[in-house]
């Protein structure tokens, strides 16, 4: 009983009730998106598990070598030779398909939300308390009605994936566009520009650099959290992880955690490396310099 003088409100219950609700009024809805979701990503670990480790690796050290030269391919082909050398290959294949799929989501709803919230005052200040809602629920809450409604595997750790690395899109997309400055874009429409058209050649390019900080970060969230997601039985590196923490296996916990951290570093230096390429970030650059 609680010591307060304020009854206990059974919010949490109300909650769970709710939940339940959801997935039997869903059912069909909820076991469509699973078969989609399962099969893209089944579809993308096939691509990068199936063919030799040295295959991969040397198309991701190409894609570091075209994103910032020789010395980021060096470090990744080195990362990824100690990734297989400690037998985590495959399992850091598993987790990047993860990554991709739910980051490529994460995107694909959360760029064009952050575009409207920029041009929409309304929608903005809507979307605002529940992005801070997102961003501040601990992440291993997002797991519970995941598994509810899709069970384990892979999908439930997909979807918490997707709304715990969502806010960041968001946001960052709505900055950049409303950090444009409002004179090029009045030009815009003194030369008779279309919204569309200032939108995809005013306004979305200046905001590049900042957008670009938006998709770094939704893919490093979503590292992290598709790590999580090893509690829900998603296969991958987060898997093996929450193996060693239950047995207590130092070995195979510090292995799994290193390949984790080299994975991270990969995808934190291309992405940072693609967004300082743009032509605003070089122009930002060679001003400063």
């Amino acid at each position: 009983m609680s010591d307060t003088i304020i009854p206990r409100v059974p919010l949490g219950d109300g909650v769970a009730d709710f939940v339940a609700w959801v997935t039997d009024a869903g059912e069909v809805v909820f076991d469509s998106i699973k078969t989609v979701l399962l099969g893209a990503y089944e579809g993308l670990d096939l691509v990068l598990t199936s063919p030799p480790f040295w295959v991969i690796a040397l198309l991701l050290s190409g894609l570091a070598l075209l994103a910032k030269g020789w010395k980021l391919a060096l470090g990744s082909a080195i990362g990824f030779s100690v990734i297989a050398a400690v037998d985590q290959w495959s399992n850091a294949m598993d987790t990047l398909a993860l990554v991709i799929l739910a980051s490529g989501i994460a995107l694909v709803i959360g760029i064009p939300l952050g575009i409207w919230a920029a041009r929409n005052d309304h929608v903005s200040r809507a979307v605002r308390p529940v992005l801070d809602f997102m961003q501040t629920m601990p992440a291993f809450v997002y797991l519970i009605p995941t598994v509810v409604i899709f069970l384990t595997g892979a999908v439930p750790g997909i979807v918490a994936t997707v709304v715990f690395a969502l806010a960041p899109g968001v946001r960052f997309t709505e900055l950049g566009i409303r950090q444009v400055d409002k004179e090029v874009v009045e030009a815009g429409h003194a030369f008779g520009a279309s919204e569309g058209r200032i939108l995809r050649q005013i306004q979305l390019p200046l905001a590049m650099p900042t957008l670009m900080a938006g998709v770094n970060q939704v893919i490093m969230l979503s590292l992290s959290m598709v790590v999580i997601s090893g509690l829900t039985g998603a296969a991958g590196l987060g898997r093996d992880v929450v193996g060693a923490l239950q047995r207590v296996n130092v070995s195979l916990g510090f292995e799994a955690g290193l390949a984790v951290v080299i994975l991270a570093m990969f995808l934190d230096r291309v992405t940072a490396a693609f967004s300082a390429r743009s032509p605003v970030a070089r122009a930002i650059a060679t001003a400063s310099a």
